[in-house]
């Protein structure tokens, strides 16, 4: 049981709660030219912004616990970074660390999942984000999983390609499919193996749901690479072209599955006394078909036959519930979050999002926790997200999320409360401009909303953001900053994160100049936990990143 934090002698705080708005994907962008935020219509944001005090923060990299600061940030780490306000070191790190070391080699998992396809003459299965994005996985930790494979003498492995389109470019997956064959190639020539793609489809039409969104995008991709179903083509990049030709605009993330047959046969579908690794390493887009492959009572979809197999996850990806059963590699260990600190102080919390973020503000705010820490200090709500795409409806449910939020602050329950809104970075994954715009202008009217209940109420209004995406919104050349265009002249839009600052601004109307309006700069989104701890009135803890606050004698 953590101690109570201590209590700030020369400070007690506001009136009324604090809240902190997680404005997903909005960052300070670098190029005038496809920053959706620079364009969009919010004079709720500016005011704030141009009327308080006011930073930029950094997003991603090693600010967020990432190999290298050409690493974009992510919702996961994000969310991780600003609720326990420290910096860990995360799932990529991690990964590329145990490969380079030889641990996960030499730990029990691996050694179980191939001893067991080379007692029972079975294949060895990889599923997973096929590209080098770095938000949920990496071809490179793919590709040495299999050199491994080969150099420990198993004969058949088969790779089922989830087609990425969002965290890198979208149409991209060529660039991704070609090498990889020839990779494949060459390593089954030098080892007389028989390693081929099997199945595949885009992220975002099979197996990648997240939070129980749509358990039929899941169903597609069990059916895919279980069982063989789906339409069937000669190769991958056979199954590409193909639904290029059909539709050219198509993103990767949207392509329909496919099953790479031979001799009128799918190649690779799951049988019993196979192995199974899911390559994953980020956690919220790997657990509902982890629970497909491990539950007994399992009520989501017909699953038909459930092959027998060994299954394991690239890491742990839910802590509590110790999901999955079997991985490769642990992840950290986050401990004494805010969250945990304000529960064992007393003080009331509200967390809130629609389900595409719900578990940002929970979960990975907690880090990587299931549940609450206290069931009568903490209340979560989880306004169902719409099952349209996003562009067909960018304002989302910001207006809901806003409902709740308002009553809460009227209610007095609460000292602090955390939202998400996903727009920024559900809508900006679209790669639709306009939408952006407009979801983003949907938005900054809840901020408005917001920001006069936290008014009457006395309380204050913190401002952020996990990660930038729609600042960026356009592929521009690193070396001159131009922008990227297709054959017929438009933008080449860029769907994935961005490296840009993101802001973070304290409305505080209440405000008697207690501390300097020139908040501390240079600092990363861990800075946040420290300063919504000090404007609670409490000291934060010794070993958190520094608020951006600096309280006067």
């Amino acid at each position: 049981m953590l101690n109570a934090l201590e209590r700030n002698p020369a400070w007690k705080g506001r009136r009324g709660p604090v809240v902190l708005v997680v404005m997903d994907g909005v960052g300070y962008g670098q190029y005038a030219e496809g920053d959706a935020v620079a364009e969009s219509r919010m004079p709720n944001f500016r005011a704030m912004e141009a009327a308080s005090p006011h930073t930029r923060l950094k997003a991603h990299g090693k600010a967020v616990g990432l190999p290298s600061d050409e690493d974009m940030g992510n919702s996961e780490v994000g969310h991780n970074a600003i609720g326990c306000g420290r910096v860990y070191a995360q799932g990529a790190k991690l990964v590329s660390a145990s490969i380079a070391s030889g641990a996960m080699f030499e730990g029990a998992t691996w050694k179980k999942l191939v001893a067991n396809v080379k007692a029972t003459g079975g294949a060895l299965h990889f599923i997973g984000l096929f590209s080098d994005g770095n938000v949920h996985s990496h071809i490179d930790h793919l590709k040495a999983m299999l050199e491994r494979a080969a150099l420990e003498g198993v004969k058949k492995a088969r790779i089922h390609a989830l087609l990425d389109g969002r965290d890198v470019g979208e149409q991209s997956a060529l660039e991704y499919i070609d090498p990889f064959e020839a990779f494949l190639a060459s390593l089954n020539a030098a080892n007389g193996c028989d390693y081929r793609i099997a199945s595949g489809g885009g992220r975002q039409y099979i197996t990648m749901d997240r939070y129980g969104a749509n358990w039929e995008q899941v169903h597609r991709g069990w059916k895919t690479h279980v069982h063989g179903e789906g339409h069937r083509f000669p190769s991958a990049r056979a199954a590409i072209e193909a639904y290029r030709k059909e539709k050219p605009a198509v993103i990767d993330q949207d392509i329909g599955e496919f099953v790479i047959e031979e001799d009128g046969k799918p190649v690779g579908p799951i049988l019993d006394g196979d192995s199974v690794i899911f390559f994953n390493f980020r956690g919220d887009r790997a657990l509902e078909i982890t629970a497909a492959f491990e539950e007994e009572a399992f009520d989501k979809f017909d699953r038909g036959h459930r092959p027998r197999v060994e299954y394991a996850g690239m890491m742990e990806y839910d802590g509590d519930l110790h999901v999955p059963a079997q991985y490769l590699v642990a992840p950290p260990s986050i401990e004494r979050t805010m969250g945990e600190y304000l529960a064992a102080t007393g003080v009331r919390q509200l967390a809130i999002s629609e389900t595409q973020k719900y578990g940002h503000v929970t979960y990975f705010f907690n880090g990587n926790r299931s549940g609450k820490f206290s069931e009568a200090l903490e209340d979560y709500i989880e306004v169902p997200s719409d099952r349209v795409p996003f562009e067909e409806r960018p304002w989302m449910k910001c207006a809901e999320i806003t409902d709740h939020v308002i009553a809460a602050i009227e209610s007095g329950k609460y000292g602090f409360i955390r939202l998400n809104y996903p727009n920024g970075d559900m809508v900006g994954h679209t790669g639709v401009y306009d939408a952006v715009v407009c979801g983003l202008a949907g938005m900054d009217i809840q901020l408005g909303r917001l920001r006069r209940a936290v008014e009457k109420a006395g309380g204050v209004l913190v401002l952020s953001a996990d990660h930038g995406n729609s600042d960026d919104m356009f592929e521009h050349d690193k070396k001159t900053g131009a922008v990227l265009r297709k054959l017929d002249g438009s933008p080449k839009a860029k769907t994935s994160h961005s490296l840009n600052p993101v802001p973070c601004v304290i409305f505080d109307p209440e405000s008697k100049g207690e501390y300097a309006r020139e908040l501390k700069e240079g600092l990363g989104i861990s800075s946040l936990a420290a300063t919504c701890i000090e404007l609670l009135g409490f000291k934060a803890p010794e070993d958190y990143d520094l608020s951006v606050l600096s309280f006067r004698p």
